[in-house]
């Protein structure tokens, strides 16, 4: 049996992740497991965490494990992993070795590293945890890179437990504005979940710069076009927002000016008035509204909105630890058998 890991939901079937939403509700609903017994996961971060941390600590424990953290910016070797990389730079060790030696302590490794924002042709390939999937001899779980296959998890979960089988619901996936370019993980991943979960889906942007990698658009279409909804790509707020059943809030740099954000600013401009309000929102189907946090108040969400009974955007926080435990649990008993 193959080892799999855990880097994104489209390498995982719609009756695959489907199975981790019913575990991860079996969870939430009071199951437990003990499937990390005896065993620890090692979390690496590159970036800041608030929810990733403490979810996956605390989730580990619950399963009977151990978790570990590691300052990967500041208290470990820095990393190379480019092969046939010449590490006379800062660099002190290669991921070859990192992750095999981590490999022979712990049973799952989880990364969270964001891209440099310097050359997007390069940071789309994903490679720190490429490589360290290619190079790791334990299951290897993404916790936020270019995709975070989490966090939209803990988003489905959400909109199931309010909009029942959300297959042919209407899907706004909105840009919000934002004082600096953002990375384009979350909204990736949620055209991703959304598309494969057979939704109708509206991506409001400001401009067409604001397209998405083409990777996740073709994807995306393909899931939609397999499960006989749409795929939509729009500058028209109130026709994005007619009649939606979920709204989902993000704010994402434009691609074209990856690492060269100063000429963004012309067309991050147009999306000024692109805030989510109570007039967008009464636009549509008594519409859900969500946001992955950190989110920015009267920026992004007006407090009307954020502190209505449509937002889920808490619950879909605290889905975090009870997807992440289906992930883990899932992961640790490959090739176990009954």
């Amino acid at each position: 049996m193959t080892m799999r890991h855990f880097l994104t939901t489209a390498d995982w079937s719609r009756s695959e992740l489907q199975g981790l939403l019913d575990r991860a509700q079996a969870f939430k609903d009071g199951a437990t497991s003990q499937a990390l017994q005896g065993k620890s996961i090692a979390l690496l971060f590159f970036n800041p965490s608030l929810r990733t941390r403490s979810s996956f600590d605390i989730g580990a424990y619950q399963l009977g494990g151990h978790a570990i953290f590691l300052d990967a910016k500041g208290a470990t070797w820095p990393l190379e992993f480019a092969d046939g990389a010449i590490m006379d730079g800062t660099e002190e060790e290669h991921v070859r070795e990192a992750a095999r030696v981590l490999s022979s302590f712990v049973d799952i490794i989880a990364i969270r590293c964001f891209p440099d924002f310097k050359d997007w042709q390069a940071e789309r390939e994903d490679p720190m945890i490429t490589a360290f999937a290619k190079h790791a001899t334990v299951p290897v779980i993404n916790m936020e890179t270019i995709v975070h296959p989490c966090q939209e998890l803990a988003m489905m979960l959400a909109l199931q437990a309010h909009l029942g089988d959300v297959a042919g619901k209407d899907f706004l996936l909105t840009w919000v504005p934002h004082p600096k370019p953002l990375n384009t993980a979350v909204a990736n991943s949620a055209l991703l979940m959304a598309s494969k979960f057979g939704m109708n889906i509206r991506m409001l942007i400001p401009d067409e710069v604001y397209r998405l990698d083409e990777r996740y658009m073709s994807a995306a279409q393909g899931f939609v076009d397999e499960a006989g909804a749409s795929l939509t790509v729009t500058s028209d707020v109130e026709a994005a927002y007619a009649g939606a059943d979920a709204v989902y809030a993000k704010s994402w740099g434009a691609l074209p000016f990856f690492g060269q954000w100063e000429g963004e600013a012309p067309y991050r401009a147009k999306g000024k008035d692109f805030m989510i309000t109570p007039e967008k929102m009464a636009l549509t189907n008594n519409a859900v509204v969500s946001h992955c946090l950190p989110m920015r108040r009267n920026v992004k969400i007006a407090d009307a909105v954020v502190d209505s009974p449509a937002f889920l955007g808490i619950e879909e926080a605290g889905n975090r630890l009870h997807v992440q435990k289906a992930v883990m649990e899932a992961l640790a008993q490959q090739g176990e058998t009954s």
